[in-house]
């Protein structure tokens, strides 16, 4: 292990939650929580105002609501939050080739390969200038953790949020590991967190003096003799560049479970069009087409099919894809269903049309690492093929830029304001009223008037 802390963890502050407080004046300052809005939609992420309800990632957002009902809650704006994970990244590959992106808003910088750090000092420096130049660029906030390892540099970062910076300098991780719970390694979740505390194991240092022949008799000997090094501060993982997407996927959860097997062929049908989309925004082509079928009782079914060649056509993979249908038995009705496309290529192959089948995949739980996901269907009033999403950008063509606070029984409410605005007054329309549409996110800094950058692209 290095013996400087050259290795930086960035986390994005609240992320999703502190995009739509900076793009929504009104909203500053206040709880706000972003996730799947259907009764079975999941948080994403909650802003720190609505943590202090006791509200976090990953909670049903039943639960939610019950412990913060006058939060705000909207739906993701993936295609802003990626545009802005995109600028946050420039910043980091500015400052090392090295950059290892576990998510959106979350990244490994490898300073010394990129000879901006070479020991605690530079790296101090390092740190609070990329803070500064992430406020300056997109307005928003990071955590950054300094470590002379990965594992040391997330721990690092956690400790620092929000918006802080803090070193662990080498020597002083033991002391520092110790009185932590065995929960804050990295491989250790609740299953292997409860098969420790039932042998007595709760904290960092109780693995350490268990030792290694303790924890591969407990655990097995690769995950044994991994956590016991990790328990010493060993932790010899590089910063990897630009993990590989393994997959293009999208998938949505349905409020009200599907019997109809008609129903089921189109959502699988226009679920194999969003997936193309994303494909094609990509610049990506892909072999092999996967279906997955969660049904009434949770059981999960994966299958796929293999083609002979790369595509991006929408027409073999909705093909595909109502092939791999057929051998699903969907009686009792389905609660998700995604469509995904792996085997990813950056070229096609033309001839693909109404194929007959490659290999058909067995059952699996997953489509694989470095899946990108897009979601869950979100509540909202639907007319004709306009939906008015809690938390979307609108143009009315009298009041000009706004955002929907909700709809519903015929009617959107709007809050018209933009991201460099006052908090800005609400309006209520009729859900078909010609004169309001939906329109690209705006940005959250612009040049000239904040939040008055150009948009294209209308959605209504």
């Amino acid at each position: 292990m290095r013996t400087a802390p050259t290795i930086l963890h960035l986390d994005m502050d609240a992320f999703f939650a502190s995009v739509e407080q900076a793009s929504k004046p009104s909203l500053r300052g206040k709880a706000v929580i972003v996730g799947g809005l259907g009764p079975r939609g999941v948080v994403a992420t909650a802003s720190y105002e609505a943590r202090v309800f006791g509200v976090h990632s990953a909670m049903p957002m039943a639960q939610a609501r019950r412990l913060a009902p006058n939060a705000a809650y909207l739906v993701p704006r993936f295609q802003l939050y990626r545009t802005i994970s995109e600028q946050v990244m420039e910043l980091l590959r500015a400052l090392s080739p090295l950059v290892e992106p576990l998510s959106l808003d979350e990244a490994f910088v490898d300073l010394e390969a990129g000879g901006a750090a070479w020991d605690e000092t530079s790296a101090r420096l390092v740190g609070g200038r990329l803070r500064a130049d992430i406020r300056r660029v997109t307005g928003l906030t990071g955590s950054v953790g300094l470590a002379a390892s990965k594992m040391l540099a997330k721990i690092a970062s956690e400790q620092a949020k929000p918006d802080g910076l803090v070193v662990i300098e080498p020597g002083t991780e033991r002391a520092l590991l110790g009185p932590m719970s065995v929960r804050t390694l990295p491989g250790v979740g609740p299953a292997t967190g409860d098969h420790l505390r039932r042998a007595g194991i709760t904290t960092v240092e109780e693995i350490a003096e268990a030792g290694e022949d303790e924890l591969v008799r407990l655990l097995g000997k690769a995950h044994g003799h991994a956590l016991h090094a990790m328990a010493l501060a060993r932790d010899e993982r590089p910063v990897v560049a630009e993990r590989e997407t393994k997959s293009v996927s999208v998938e949505d959860t349905y409020d009200v479970d599907i019997h109809d097997r008609v129903r089921v062929g189109l959502e699988v049908q226009r679920l194999a069009d969003r997936c193309v989309r994303r494909l094609r925004g990509a610049g990506l082509s892909g072999r092999t087409i996967v279906l997955k079928v969660r049904r009434y009782d949770f059981s999960t079914l994966t299958r796929s099919e293999t083609l002979r060649g790369p595509t991006d056509d929408p027409a073999v993979v909705r093909e595909a894809a109502g092939r791999l249908l057929e051998s699903v038995d969907t009686t009792g009705g389905v609660r998700l269903l995604g469509v995904g496309v792996s085997g990813l290529a950056d070229y096609t192959q033309e001839d693909l049309f109404a194929q007959a089948a490659g290999e058909r995949g067995e059952e699996a739980e997953a489509v694989g690492e470095g899946t990108a996901d897009d979601g869950g269907r979100e509540q909202g009033e639907d007319v004709g093929e306009r939906r008015w999403l809690p938390g979307h950008d609108v143009r009315h063509a009298e009041y000009g830029y706004g955002w929907v606070q909700g709809s519903g029984v015929g009617r959107v409410t709007v809050r018209f304001e933009t991201p460099g605005s006052l908090p800005g007054r609400v309006r209520t329309f009729l859900v078909g009223d010609p004169l309001l549409v939906g329109v690209d996110s705006l940005p959250l800094v612009a040049d000239g008037a904040p939040g008055a950058g150009s948009v294209d692209g209308v959605l209504g």
